[in-house]
This record gives structure tokens, sequence and C-alpha cells, in this order.
């Protein structure tokens, strides 16, 4: 029976494995936690966005310059495969009003029991608490372990050893230095979907620390954005703000510092508010005109002191273009470790087109190793899950090559 490893236990690994071993592979799963599925348990917290509804067309786009490469492996495991795969794991889903797409349950502890218990039936074994040291001079794979050093011999590699975000979950990024040492083209590894820094006045950082800006627009270029926003003891984070993330971290890179502008009301336009503000006796107070006459919270009218400085436009004209568009200075992205996903990895020009590193021939690659990245919303998920089908794929069409020959 052909032996593959697959080193990485989170989704994009899981999925080769069952597809391995479904084509009668004898699979072993490798990882360096004590237990497999922890980041994926961790996106459960959230509901376990699986993936999203949209046109498939306008979800591949999602991906960017990466768009090209994994295109193809999306409309190849696309989000109604995902589905009906979640579903025949006795996990039923729903389309919330987003588009989104998550299981009934809004967990990940049910789909991941059910899943493993399907592998186990299928004959995988799995190694905990190895961790991937590369290889020995002779090709074997080499895997620290609490009882010593291990390795191993098989026939194929899928390597799904996930990012470098939340390292604490598995994902340290320490195989980018094994990959670029055996010739594989590595791009930095960088945050994505994470959060950005402000430099917030004390008295509004200890005030608002914690709660939402709900119903805004960002914008940051030509690119406009609906949704939430959090802010946070260093800044600010969120759904929105993650959709702009990579253009917002590119330019912070660039230029030190990126402009977001927030626009408070995005449903009434600025004539309609002008007018409202107009309307407010003369005599009352900056707050309480903006909150009788514009609806603003506390917090949104501190946010504006914070972006226009304490004292704010009496002139409704004014007052109005200030709610449409307050102006925040980002001055650095959060770390990569408290990031949701990582942008970087083993370049697309490294690989071939089912995913094997020509440099390493029989080690294939899936997951969020790869140089992509995209927004929350279900992409992230699909993607891995997509990119793990298509590497095990690649592995059996190169087997039944190796025995044809």
């Amino acid at each position: 029976m052909t032996a593959v490893a697959v080193i990485g236990a989170g989704p994009a690994g899981l999925m080769a494995a069952e597809v391995l071993a479904e084509a009668g592979c004898a699979v072993t799963v490798y990882d360096r936690m004590p237990s497999v599925g922890r980041k994926l348990l961790m996106a459960g917290r959230g509901g376990l966005n699986l993936t999203h509804s949209e046109p498939l067309d306008r979800f591949v786009a999602r991906f960017g310059t990466a768009s090209p490469r994994l295109g193809p492996l999306v409309e190849a495991f696309p989000p109604q495969a995902l589905v009906a795969w979640a579903e025949g794991l006795g996990q039923p889903t729903f389309v919330g009003s987003s588009g989104r797409v998550f299981p009934k349950s809004l967990k990940a502890s049910p789909l991941l029991r059910a899943w493993l218990a399907r592998l186990q039936g299928l004959g995988a074994a799995f190694r905990p608490r190895h961790d991937w040291t590369g290889w020995e001079a002779g090709g074997r794979l080499r895997f620290a372990t609490p009882a010593g050093e291990a390795t191993a011999s098989p026939d194929a590699v899928v390597l799904a050893l996930g990012g470098a975000s939340w390292p604490k979950l598995g994902s340290t990024g320490a195989w980018a230095d094994i990959l670029v040492s055996a010739g594989v083209p590595v791009s930095p590894l960088r945050p994505a979907n994470g959060g950005f820094d402000v430099a917030w006045s004390e008295l509004f950082r200890d005030r608002f620390e914690g709660q939402p800006l709900k119903g805004v627009a960002l914008t940051f270029g030509r690119v406009r954005v609906r949704g939430e926003a959090m802010v946070t003891r260093h800044g600010l984070e969120g759904g929105a703000v993650y959709a702009l993330s990579a253009a917002l971290r590119d330019a912070i890179a660039t230029d030190g510092q990126a402009r977001l502008w927030i626009d408070l009301r995005p449903d009434t336009p600025a004539a309609q508010l002008q007018a409202k503000l107009a309307q407010a006796p003369a005599n009352q107070s900056a707050a309480n005109r903006l909150r009788k006459a514009a609806h603003l919270t506390p917090l949104e009218t501190n946010l504006l002191r914070e972006a226009h400085g304490k004292d704010l436009p009496s002139d409704p004209a004014a007052l109005a273009s200030a709610i449409k568009g307050a102006p925040l200075r980002l001055t650095g992205i959060r770390p990569l470790e408290r990031a949701i996903s990582t942008a970087g990895g083993v370049a697309f020009s490294a690989i071939d087109e089912q995913l094997m590193l020509t440099a390493r021939p029989g080690v294939f690659v899936a997951g969020e190793m790869l140089d992509w990245e995209a927004p929350t919303g279900g992409y992230l998920l699909q993607a891995s899950f997509a990119t793990g089908v298509a590497a095990a794929r690649g592995v059996l069409k190169r087997l039944e090559g190796l025995v044809l020959d």
C-alpha cells in the first residue's frame, strides 16, 4: 500500500488526508500539537464561517493577484461541494443574511468529531506532538517528539502547516526557513485580516476600548466597505477593517502610515444631515446636538473629536461633512501572531499545477503555506479545503504516473 505523510492537521491537511485515504493510500497525519484542528476550533467560536454563497466568479476574484492560480482549484472544489461535504458529516448548513455559510450548530467541534471518526474509519493514523524539522540527508522526514527524534520515509508528502498567525494554536511559520534552505522561494510572512494602530487619546482609549462602531462605511483609496469595526486599546479592528487590511498594510509598509476615512452615517446624505443639524437650537452643546439631530452615540461623537480635533465645527454643513468623513491616521498593523490569517508563503512559481514543489519532487503544499490572502467571509476556509483536495489529487496523479512508468 502506498504511504503518504500529511504534515499539519488543520483543514487543508485533514482534507488532503481524507481524499488520499479514500483512494486507498496509507495516510499518516503528523502535527506538532497534542490534538488536531485547533485553528478550526478557534474559527468555530465565531460560528465557523465555512464558505460564501456568492457567485463563483465573484468568489474567486476575492483572492486578488492569486486568483489565476487559486481560482481553478476552488472551481474544482467549489462552495457547493464543501457544503455537501459538511452535510455528509451530519452537519447541515444555512446561509446567513450576509451570504456567508455556517453549520446550523454554529460550532466546529461536532463537525471535527465526525470528521476524525470518518478519517479513522478510513484507516488514517495520527501522530500528535510530531514537530517537523526538515529532511535528513537521505531524504527521510525528520520530526522532534517528546521521546526524541523520529523519521519517516513515505512515498509522497503533503505539507499543510498553516501560516504564522495564532502560533499558540500550532501555526508558527517555522517551516519557511526549512523550505528556503531547500531552495524553495518563500515570500515573507505578513499579517492579514488584522487590526491597526491608532494613536488614541488616553481618555478615548480608556473609555471606549472594546466598543463597536456599527453600520459604518470605511474608505481607503477608491474602495469603500460597509460593516462594523471595533475600537481596541491599540487602534481599530473588525470585519470592515479586515476587508481593507491588505491595502492598508501595504500603504503603511510604503509610507509609514495610512489614512482611513469613516462615514458614521452612510445611509444619510450630507445635505439631510446638514438640514437636521441646522434645526438644532443654537445654545445646544455639540454633544447634545449630535445626539439629538444626528443620533450619534457617545463613541461616535468622541471619535469625531479624535479625527477632527476637540473643537468640532459649529457650522451645520461643516459638521455634516465631518460626520460623513472622519479621517483616522493608522500608524502600524498589529503583530502577525494576532492576525486572523497570513499573507506571503510558498511562491506559486515554486510549485507546478498539481501543487508539487519543483525543488522537492513528491512534496506537495496546501493551505495557508501558499502565497495568497483573502478577506474573512468564508474565503479563507474554502481555499484551505480546496487546496487540500488539489494537493491530494496531485499526489494521486503522481503516484499513478510512477506506477505506470
